[in-house]
């Protein structure tokens, strides 16, 4: 089951004061981005972030969790009601994972 529009727009209203975060429509799923970094994904209507250690430490009690088979697990965030603990976990992730990497395109002969 893909995530649905409403619940889409749910994640996103509880994220609206951030700024910078927008969402990208990814295999029927969607990409959650806050300023260049993808920080979790939107996934059969469940919220998914990066696992980080400094993420564990803000949710203490984690559940893992793969939103695809062959895909890494995920901290699967069940109480996506508490605006301030989830837009907290956005931003101590974003600073958490590296600089995004800028691939060079080969050129075409």
């Amino acid at each position: 089951m893909a995530t649905t529009a409403d619940f889409k727009d749910y994640i996103e209203d509880q994220l609206s004061i951030l700024g910078d975060v927008t969402f990208k429509k990814m295999f029927g799923e969607y990409g959650i981005f806050y300023k260049e970094k993808m920080v979790g994904v939107l996934a059969d209507n469940k919220f998914y972030m990066k696992p980080t250690e400094q993420g564990k430490s803000v949710l203490g009690h984690v559940v893992l969790e793969k939103f695809y088979e062959q895909g890494k697990p995920y901290f699967l965030i069940e109480d996506t009601d508490d605006r301030d603990l989830i837009r907290r976990l956005i931003i101590i992730t974003y600073e958490a994972l590296p600089a995004r990497i800028e691939k060079k395109r080969k050129k075409r002969n």
